[in-house]
């Protein structure tokens, strides 16, 4: 992973940040709501700029991101009845104002689709030649296929005499034969380069009881891209790509919610997030358009999520103060959010550490 791939991945995160946060203070301020600060990071400030009305900064640390409110300043000069206070605003002026960042989020993210689909294109996979490709071997712990003598970018060709070709169902009907022979073995034929080899072995069970060899697979096809230069074509299919990450986002959720135990430990951190994006600037950079608009949709449902220090979190109190008529009292709302947020910090400096620590040349650091 080179630094500037890395730079890139924290630029694009940065970028979503700015999104999300400018979503709020565009709200704010076309409503006439006072905002003071706007400052994209945490930490100590390396530039800032004093408006009329609002601090513009950037802060060391460019994760994150807030926009600040006189209602929270004991400074502020503005009196306490000023109407044009967050505060003393009806509750569905506060309510666009919360919800902003998760809208503009969410507006980007299929504007970034729009853009992948013009100016970078839409994959069209090609067939190679038939057979199904093994990309990768799972190295921890050494798996099956790499003591049977398998390489990366080996091609399985048949499965005791079964043929395949590159279709996903092919890929399936493998993936079957694999799982159903936990403890038999199994002959494949394979292709690396000109070269055609007969491998034996044997699955061995995973974590769920199942046969696996420890690879991964895809078809074996190459991606060529196709720009979209109808207008509308482009518009369309961003629309449909927009739907099926947001799908796959609710889904993800749903599962980590009711299959907490085997999804909890696939839940990436600020470090994963750079890591991966990285690796994508350094492959495949026309592909970081769809990686931030998957962030950037990510970023979004976290963010609208019911709980204390996020939007969905104080989107709930307005919701309460609606039907109670009045605001749950300060002491209250204040503990809450503290508590939210202390357990939000502890569980990013978790993800940090962990992931950090998981980084091939920090690991190599300590051997």
């Amino acid at each position: 992973m080179s630094v500037f791939a890395a730079l890139a991945a924290i630029a694009v995160l940065a970028v979503l940040i700015l999104v999300h946060e400018f979503g709020h203070f565009i709200a704010a301020r076309s409503q006439g709501i006072y905002v003071n600060r706007f400052s994209l990071g945490f930490g100590p400030i390396i530039w800032k700029y004093q408006g009329p009305q609002t601090e513009y900064a950037i802060r060391a640390f460019p994760l994150g991101g807030f926009v600040g409110f006189p209602d929270d300043d004991p400074d502020s000069n503005i009196p306490p009845e000023d109407p044009n206070l967050l505060r003393n605003r009806p509750i569905l002026d506060r309510a666009i104002v919360i919800s902003a960042g998760v809208i503009a989020n969410l507006i980007f993210a299929y504007f970034l689709l729009v853009t992948q689909v013009g100016v970078v294109g839409i994959d069209v996979p090609q067939p190679i030649q038939k057979g199904i490709l093994i990309p990768e071997l799972v190295s921890q712990p050494v798996s099956v296929a790499a003591k049977a003598g398998i390489q990366p970018g080996d091609v399985i060709l048949a499965a005791n005499n079964t043929t395949f070709g590159t279709s996903p169902e092919d890929l399936k009907a493998f993936t079957e034969i694999i799982k159903n022979h936990l403890g038999k073995e199994i002959e494949l034929t394979i292709a690396r380069g000109e070269q055609q080899l007969s491998v034996n072995l044997t699955p061995e069970a995973n974590a769920k009881g199942e046969g696996s060899i420890g690879v991964r697979l895809s078809p074996n096809r190459k991606v060529v891209r196709r720009r979209v230069t109808n207008p509308v074509e482009a518009l369309s299919i961003g629309a449909t790509q927009f739907q099926r990450i947001f799908s796959m986002i609710v889904q993800g959720f749903g599962q980590l919610v009711t299959n907490f135990g085997e999804t909890a430990s696939q839940v990436a951190g600020p470090v994963k997030i750079v890591e991966i994006g990285a690796n994508i600037a350094q492959n495949d950079a026309g592909s970081l358009f769809f990686f931030a608009a998957l962030i950037s949709i990510n970023l979004a449902f976290i963010n609208i999520l019911p709980l204390p220090a996020l939007d969905g979190g104080q989107l709930a109190f307005l919701l309460i103060e609606g039907l109670r008529g009045k605001p749950l009292p300060n002491r209250i709302q204040e503990g809450v959010m503290q508590t939210g947020l202390m357990i939000l910090l502890g569980l990013g400096i978790f993800l940090i550490v962990k992931e950090t620590t998981q980084l091939e040349w920090v690991q190599k650091l300590f051997q």
